[in-house]
């Protein structure tokens, strides 16, 4: 369970928060910011172990299905995964494990978030056919020279 305090009662009263967040986790609003997060520390190396237990058993099931099962299970997850073509299914799926073990390892699930965002957006753009046809129709013109990288 989560409770919720003041920034002002943290300050005010930081024992008294101390003691809430013996009990479980304390989310501390703030006016001019986003909620802050008090989590004791064994709470979060045991919530951090968990996530690298529970991804390098997922990385192995998934690594270990036949390709077409790995896809299954993920798009009951991801139906999106449906408009895809099989081939960036089964891409989607080894970036996602991959993704999934090095978000694990470096706790920093931002990595996993992005791989899914990316996937994703491909997804929408194939779900419009005339997008894709748009932008995978050969280029005619010449659009002339490409300028040199920023910084070079």
């Amino acid at each position: 369970m989560t409770t919720e305090v003041q920034w002002s009662e943290l300050q005010r009263d930081p024992k008294g928060v101390a003691a809430l967040a013996d009990r479980g986790d304390v989310r501390v609003r703030r006016r001019d910011g986003v909620p802050l997060l008090l989590v004791r520390e064994d709470s979060a190396e045991a919530a951090a172990t968990g996530a690298l237990s529970a991804a390098r058993a997922l990385r192995n099931v998934l690594a270990h299905l036949p390709p077409d099962e790995a896809v299954g299970a993920l798009t009951e997850e991801f139906p999106w995964l449906d408009v895809l073509p099989e081939a960036d299914r089964r891409q989607f799926a080894n970036d996602f494990v991959r993704a999934v073990a090095a978000s694990a390892e470096l706790g920093r699930w931002s990595v996993l978030a992005q791989v899914i965002v990316e996937w994703r957006a491909t997804a929408t753009v194939y779900a419009d056919p005339a997008l894709v046809e748009e932008l995978t129709r050969p280029l005619d013109d010449d659009l002339g020279p490409v300028p040199a990288p920023e910084g070079t």
